[in-house]
């Protein structure tokens, strides 16, 4: 007869991203948790719902920080009236962008980034100035847009919010580090993911490079260049440009606010993941920072974890991060960068459109986290079965 595991003094941090297009971060985290609760009942689970800027940003300020959720009405990138939430605390904002400009928003035969706005996103703004806020965080991530804040902008002036924005602060949270025109800019590299053919590409970046001219004349500096001004379809070029917008690292930025060294720092292990895991992960992705974050911290744990590629302890510097998603390619480099192990969620040659349900997505987890769980007690000796 088999008995659960009982192990009163362990700790696991779940810091899984969003399944674009299929969970959210609190959804996969959940379903990791409730597999590990199955197996081990009495274990100390900490959820950590995440965001690196894109769809998901105002989850961990409103469930994890405490922050109010505050609703208004704005256009969404057809210029639709669309419910947008953003997050306030004192003279605080958390914006995401994607509640009024994302691609969700649209169905995928309404996706033209030629027509898209991004009007909505200066309406949000101008609401929560309008009800005392000063200082901004923006998640830049998941638009349907390629305008270059234009629309934003146009809504910002309009309202004279532009005019009195050195009372205003912001910031923006991306890991993108594109520029706004050119091979590398929003239009070439992010438009076709938004329905852009390639003479829409060229239409794109011409618009941008004309927008950055008029207002490099109009402001006198121009930051069209300035890393990260290619994020969102040039939102960030716009944040940068008009409202003076700091960039960071929206996964450094999150991680820091809900202060993941001391909750982790005593946890036995970590889990986190995303949809889609390669060598772009180890470009500043959110579970990329998770693991260099994890990795750095001193552990007083002794649980050895085996793998068939290595083994390791727990307690050392590095192995304690365990990274799981719905596909994983560059498998080897992502275990050379420091994670433990990296598990796919779905078994071979499962069909996309399959995988995608959520329903499955979430059964994959919790049977994947369970397999993990399994060898992870086999290999804990020192704890008593």
């Amino acid at each position: 007869m088999h008995r659960k595991p009982h192990f009163p003094d362990m700790k696991i941090v779940i810091a899984i991203d969003s399944f674009k297009g299929c969970l959210t971060s609190a959804e996969a985290n959940h379903a990791a948790a409730e597999a590990i609760r199955s197996c081990i009942p009495d274990v100390q689970i900490v959820e950590l719902p995440v965001s690196d800027g894109g769809e998901g940003w105002l989850t961990p300020f409103i469930e994890r920080l405490g922050w109010n959720s505050v609703e208004c009405i704005v256009h969404d990138p057809l210029n639709r009236p669309v419910r947008a939430l953003y997050a306030t605390k004192g003279h605080r904002a958390a914006i995401e962008i994607a509640q009024a400009c994302g691609l969700t928003l649209l169905s995928p035969d309404e996706r033209n980034p030629l027509v898209a706005t991004t009007r909505g996103v200066g309406e949000i703004i101008v609401h929560a100035v309008e009800h005392g806020s000063s200082e901004f965080i923006i998640g830049l991530g998941g638009s349907a847009t390629s305008d270059a804040g234009r629309g934003m902008v146009s809504v910002l002036r309009e309202k004279g919010v532009i005019g009195k924005s050195s009372h205003l602060h912001f910031t923006i949270a991306t890991d993108v580090r594109n520029p706004l025109c050119g091979p590398h800019g929003a239009a070439h590299v992010f438009a076709p993911q938004k329905g852009a053919t390639p003479e829409m590409v060229r239409q794109l970046d011409q618009r941008a490079q004309e927008f950055a001219q008029e207002s490099a004349r109009q402001l006198g500096h121009d930051l069209s260049n300035a890393p990260g001004a290619g994020a969102a379809g040039g939102l960030g070029y716009a944040f940068m440009q008009f409202l003076s917008a700091k960039s960071q690292s929206g996964a450094d930025l999150l991680l820091d606010m809900l202060q993941f060294e001391s909750i982790s720092r005593d946890a036995d292990l970590i889990i986190t993941g995303e949809g889609h895991a390669d060598r772009q992960t180890l470009m500043g992705k959110l579970p990329f920072v998770v693991m260099k974050r994890a990795n750095n911290l001193h552990f007083s744990s002794e649980i050895t974890l085996s793998t068939p590629q290595k083994s390791s302890q727990v307690g050392r510097k590095e192995g304690r991060t365990i990274l799981i998603a719905g596909r994983i390619d560059d498998r080897d480099q992502l275990l050379r960068a420091g994670f433990h192990d990296a598990i796919c969620i779905n078994p071979p040659h499962s069909p996309s459109d399959i995988a995608m349900r959520k329903e499955v997505a979430i059964n994959n987890i919790q049977e994947s986290v369970h397999a993990l769980l399994i060898r992870f007690s086999l290999t804990a000796p020192h704890h008593q079965m």
